[in-house]
């Protein structure tokens, strides 16, 4: 609109000035006829140029509109140095150039010709400095504003927006820093959706090294927590249903896990692997997942909803990524895994839900130890020795 709006006043001025100067050209003197036509000319092109930087100085908050819908992202059409040189053209060049030619003007006497280019000059100093600054503050609040921005999103601040009213190269950077923001939101969501997925310390270390086929051998402690006879529940409510009890159960789960410095490393349909010592090594590993089981076992008990059973095991074990380059899962493997699940059967069928193994008991600190007690040797599947057991009786009982 700017652009068509400056074309249709500079045809009609143009169109004017060519009568004009057949005219002028035929009644008058050739000199006063090209002074006449310079002074026309002149005057024609500051009301072109001055229309333009009006025209588009009115369209601000229309052009705010457009462009939040449509960022320039393509070459701006127009440029903040077209609109210094415009704005110096007007306000310095033209009266500059008009006051030179009054003072070459003959037939004016020198004292009219003096007063009307003082008068030129003072106009242009006047004029410039204030279009200057105009445009220098039209130039500097939208980069305040873009500071303003950038400075409380690095304080971690994504909630940043900055208003685009520019089609010069200042939207598109404005566009820009709004393009960011959109970039952090999504990396910061993908971020919260990747931590709740694998767990956050998971996630920081896929982020610190990369996707990589890596493990690395850690003590660690498993806690292993299952549904007692969930088939016979499942037949019997609806799924959603089942879906509702099986969530509060995991979120007791996840609660006791997490302010124990452990790891939800899976969920298995009904049941689920939580791990302390990895991916961060802890030198309390056995208190906290002890404590941790104490905590789902008398929470999960005290809702009524679910039955449930608790195994822990402790030892070595890789902990690290296993799959392919395509598809990547951080994982624990080692016989302290398939020694929890087995414990987490027979933890079913005893008073206090919870049995862990010996090895645990002696990695715990004496504090921890007052809470369990003897449960006595048990024969798990696939292993050729007893494992001596320990059970902590809920309180109340």
């Amino acid at each position: 609109m700017p652009t068509e709006s400056t074309v249709l006043i500079g045809s009609l001025w143009a169109g004017g000035i060519l009568a004009m100067s057949g005219s002028a050209f035929a009644l008058l003197p050739v000199w006063e006829a090209l002074g006449g036509t310079l002074l026309m000319t002149l005057g024609g092109l500051a009301t072109v140029g001055y229309n333009y930087l009006f025209v588009e100085r009115a369209l601000r908050p229309v052009m705010a509109t457009i462009l939040a819908v449509d960022t320039p992202h393509a070459p701006p059409r127009t440029s903040v140095i077209s609109r210094l040189i415009l704005t110096w053209a007007l306000t310095s060049a033209l009266p500059l150039a008009a006051a030179i030619a009054l003072l070459h003007y003959p037939d004016a006497a020198p004292p009219d010709r003096i007063h009307a280019a003082t008068y030129l000059a003072a106009l242009g100093l006047v004029s410039g400095a204030l279009a200057e600054t105009l445009l220098a503050r039209a130039v500097a609040q939208p980069i305040h504003q873009m500071r303003g921005a950038l400075r409380r999103i690095g304080q971690g601040r994504l909630d940043v927006r900055v208003p685009v009213d520019d089609s010069s190269e200042i939207g598109v950077l404005q566009s820009t820093v709004n393009d960011m923001v959109r970039g952090l939101q999504e990396q910061d969501r993908l971020r919260d959706l990747f931590g709740r997925h694998v767990g956050r310390d998971v996630a920081q270390r896929a982020l610190d090294r990369g996707a990589d086929l890596t493990g690395e051998i850690r003590e660690i402690t498993a806690l292993f927590v299952d549904v007692t006879n969930s088939t016979a529940l499942a037949h019997q409510i609806s799924p959603q249903e089942f879906v509702d009890k099986l969530n509060r159960l995991l979120a007791e789960v996840i609660a006791a896990t997490e302010s124990h410095h452990g790891l939800v490393n899976k969920f298995e349909g009904d049941a689920a692997l939580c791990i302390f010592g990895a991916p961060v090594a802890r030198v309390d590993a056995a208190d906290s997942a002890l404590h941790a089981a104490r905590q789902i076992r008398d929470r999960v008990l005290a809702h009524g909803e679910l039955d449930i059973g608790i195994g822990l095991a402790t030892g070595p074990v890789f902990a690290g990524n296993l799959g392919t380059d395509q598809r990547l899962e951080y994982t624990v493997i080692g016989d302290a895994v398939n020694e929890a699940s087995r414990l987490t059967e027979l933890a079913k069928h005893t008073p206090g839900r919870i049995l862990a193994s010996d090895a645990v008991i002696r990695a715990a600190s004496e504090p921890e130890r007052e809470y369990w007690t003897p449960h006595g040797d048990c024969s798990l599947r696939g292993r050729t020795l007893p494992t001596q057991t320990w059970e902590s009786i809920p309180p109340g009982n």
